[in-house]
């Protein structure tokens, strides 16, 4: 619903200026154009954007308690509110707003910081406590809300966006080498790095706890599959069914409160066309609008699916045309909002579309991402059903690699690539100083190894997916960055907290059913969508890389790719990209990036990054 960001002094330091606060909010004005508000006392500086859409004219913040000595500021929703409220009032709070986050400051009151365990909402949320002189902090617990945080000169710094920080004049810029790592050997940057050193991304399902002059960061839920053992198995399909539906009824009908219009995504799949199938079944009478981007190319157009949704669900449906060959134009924009390096040029058709949401005057879509993650929705879950010890050699090269899973995931499991062969294919591509660093990202803790060991495969599939794509990929650039670059909110059904904790307990083997991707999941479709739009292949777009880029023979392009450009710089090997740049530019050639990684358009997006955000040479 906004962006907020803020100045926490660990020591009493010079009065903080509402100048530098101002600049701050004002830098991401875009997640907030409806109002701004601040507060500021000598320990502390608050600053906030709004986007309305609850409570449209008393919910401005920063909020404070009946006695004001509890100031707060938050960027998300919380979608439990109504009965949260309702509990607070029976115990004789007041409320001074209709606005849901006011529920924060009264659970504080009453639980402290336990009052996490209640929310169920996408979050990121800074609360002060005069009395206590402390800064609580938190994001939600999958990642969606953005949370960015420093500690510079003794002053704890925090904002939605990094861009925020950066108008602090002390704050010296460079870049994280081991994020620029990970973003070549994950699907994403994983938090809390970020390509800026010493900015982090607070972790999902983390606080922030800092009072007298100490910052500790604690974990307060993570997703926790079920040991093997402890599996119900005996649990039958029509219980999973009913369970799923009641609270992905419920998920759906909480994100469709606002006091504005809230629309939908319609891409044509499986996941937003029951989220869309739902919402009908839930508000029938109310005509709601439904967005889509399509493609002049037939081969990857979905127009038919999204048409046939919309005259199902009987939406005012909303599409607008990408043609592909204008992606170049949108490349210096994504990398602006999403503030990293990227690994596909998706985000570009994302930026349109919510585009096309703002242009018909909404603030409020819901979408059907985390579906795949949750509901074993990738070619990789089905692949792990059959995958045997024997299906691994036992040479030199997969002993290596094992010992780096059993590193990496605390036992062997196979995600995405052999980690230890790509070594080599990073080594070729970064400069000879950049490889004197210790930059090794596989070599850094990425999860909690306990909440991996011992459970069934799928689990273990979704919990690196959850980990390593969803929030610092998927929800981030891919998703929170893109919407609200057009001051749009998108909210995410299959996310709530009651929908993961239910999927969490359905037997894996109602998963991936006879080697049937998401079968639960379409079993449950069946009550709300036609059999056309279920039984379809599954259809994921990949747009355009750089190989198609290179052809069109752009020039700001061939810039940033030049051989001068690349060795000034001096994180890369200028002869290696060379001849990436040759072997793209042959006839034929293509990337099938469901395997293979665009390695050029991390380091074109990366060479954008650096040029937009004033970033050192190497």
């Amino acid at each position: 619903m906004c962006g907020i960001a803020g100045i926490y002094q660990l020591q009493q330091q010079a009065p903080i200026e509402q100048g530098l606060l101002q600049a701050m909010v004002d830098s991401f004005k875009y997640r907030g154009p409806d109002d701004d508000g601040f507060y500021i006392n000598e320990q502390i500086g608050l600053g906030f954007r709004r986007l309305s859409i609850i409570d449209l004219h008393s919910g401005n913040q920063p909020l404070t308690n009946e006695d004001d000595s509890l100031v707060l500021i938050c960027n998300g929703e919380i979608y439990n509110y109504k009965e949260l409220r309702k509990d607070l009032e029976a115990q004789g709070h007041q409320f001074k707003t209709q606005c849901d986050i006011e529920v924060i400051l009264h659970l504080y009151e009453v639980y402290g910081v336990e009052l996490l365990q209640k929310l169920n909402g996408q979050f990121a949320f800074a609360l002060y406590d005069l009395k206590q002189q402390r800064l609580f902090m938190a994001r939600d617990h999958v990642g969606i809300a953005p949370l960015f945080y420093t500690v510079q000169q003794q002053q704890l710094l925090f904002a939605s966006e990094i861009k925020a920080l950066l108008k602090v004049p002390q704050l010296k810029r460079q870049v994280d080498l081991v994020g620029l790592d990970q973003m070549f050997t994950f699907p994403g940057m994983v938090s809390p790095r970020t390509i800026f050193k010493d900015i982090h991304a607070l972790k999902p399902g983390h606080f922030i706890l800092a009072e007298r002059g100490e910052v500790k960061v604690n974990t307060y839920w993570d997703l926790d599959y079920p040991q093997q053992q402890d599996l119900n198995h005996n649990k039958t399909e029509a219980e999973c069914l009913e369970e799923l539906d009641a609270v992905l009824r419920q998920a759906v009908r909480y994100r469709l409160n606002a006091d504005v219009p809230v629309g939908f995504y319609l891409s044509g799949g499986l996941d937003s066309s029951l989220i869309a199938g739902l919402i009908h079944d839930l508000s029938p009478e109310k005509q709601r609008h439904s967005f889509s981007i399509c493609f002049p190319d037939k081969a990857i157009d979905e127009s038919y699916y999204q048409q046939l949704m919309a005259q199902q669900v009987n939406s005012i449906h909303h599409q607008t045309l990408f043609d592909t060959s204008h992606i170049a134009d949108h490349l210096k924009q994504m990398v602006y909002h999403a503030e990293t390096p990227l690994k596909e040029s998706y985000n570009s058709c994302s930026l349109v579309l919510s585009n096309l949401v703002k242009q018909q005057g909404l603030k409020v879509v819901l979408t059907g991402e985390g579906a795949d993650e949750l509901f074993a929705g990738y070619v990789g879950y089905r692949l792990d059903q059959s995958r045997t010890q024997d299906d691994f050699a036992e040479d030199l090269e997969a002993l290596l690699e094992e010992q780096l899973q059993q590193e990496l995931w605390g036992e062997p499991f196979f995600y995405e690539k052999n980690y230890e062969a790509f070594k080599e294919t990073k080594s070729a591509l970064y400069s000879a100083a950049v490889l004197q660093t210790p930059i090794e990202c596989t070599q850094y803790p990425l999860i909690d190894q306990q909440k991996f060991m011992g459970r069934h495969v799928s689990h273990q599939r979704s919990y690196l997916d959850f980990k390593l794509r969803m929030s610092d990929h998927l929800l981030a650039d891919h998703g929170d960055r893109v919407a609200y670059a057009n001051s749009v909110e998108a909210r995410y059904p299959f996310l709530d907290i009651n929908v993961i904790n239910c999927v969490r307990n359905i037997p894996p083997k109602y998963l991936v059913h006879n080697m049937q991707e998401k079968y639960i999941l379409k079993q449950l479709a069946q009550r709300y969508i036609p059999a056309e739009v279920i039984n379809r292949e599954k259809f994921s777009f990949v747009a355009p890389g750089t190989p198609a880029l290179l052809r069109q023979n752009i020039d700001w392009i061939e810039d940033l790719l030049s051989y001068d450009l690349i060795k000034r710089q001096g994180y890369f090997n200028p002869d290696v990209i060379e001849r990436l740049k040759t072997q793209y530019r042959q006839d034929g050639f293509s990337i099938n990036q469901t395997f293979e990684d665009d390695l050029l358009f991390i380091v074109l997006t990366f060479n954008i990054l650096l040029e937009q955000f004033a970033l050192p040479d190497y």
